[in-house]
């Protein structure tokens, strides 16, 4: 590596640190979402709650699969989140598309988190307990606007 490139990359890792530090941020608050769902299962037990008020016809089978089918999906949407902060970081620390980067990581992340957190059907009113989807979408939505505001408020590299 060149010093010229050395002192680009020097350059535009100050430029994008903010960045870089909420999706830190980010990124732990992310494992928060991930594990949220795993605890349901095995500690709180809303999501079985849920889905017993939404099919009280339904034996314990039918109830276990789509508590572990709705506790499945929430992993592997926290999952990607998880690899929406790592290309965040990764764009920050190479300066490569950071605005672009986070705007659409941001827009696509916070819709995905909107619908989940109040999408219903068949018997249910919201598909996801309304406490955890509403927390799995406010968890990453602070460090997520954190970056948003720090990317476009960067000042030009000169």
């Amino acid at each position: 590596m060149t010093v010229h490139e050395q002192t680009r990359l020097a350059r535009s890792s100050r430029r994008w640190a903010d960045v870089v530090q909420a999706a830190q941020v980010g990124a732990v608050r992310q494992v928060l979402c991930i594990a949220l769902p795993l605890l349901d299962l095995g500690v709180f037990g809303t999501i079985d709650r849920h889905v017993r008020e939404a099919y009280p016809n339904w034996g314990p089978a039918d109830i276990a699969a789509d508590r572990t089918a709705i506790a499945v999906y929430l992993v592997i949407v926290g999952a990607l989140g998880m690899i929406g902060w790592f290309a965040t970081i990764w764009a920050a620390k190479r300066d490569r598309g950071v605005r672009a980067t986070v705007t659409t990581l941001f827009a696509v992340g916070m819709s995905v988190l909107a619908i989940d957190a109040t999408l219903g059907g068949e018997h249910y009113d919201r598909i996801v307990p309304l406490w955890l989807g509403l927390t799995l979408l406010i968890l990453p939505a602070l460090p997520g606007v954190t970056a948003l505001v720090a990317a476009w408020s960067a000042k030009p590299q000169r």
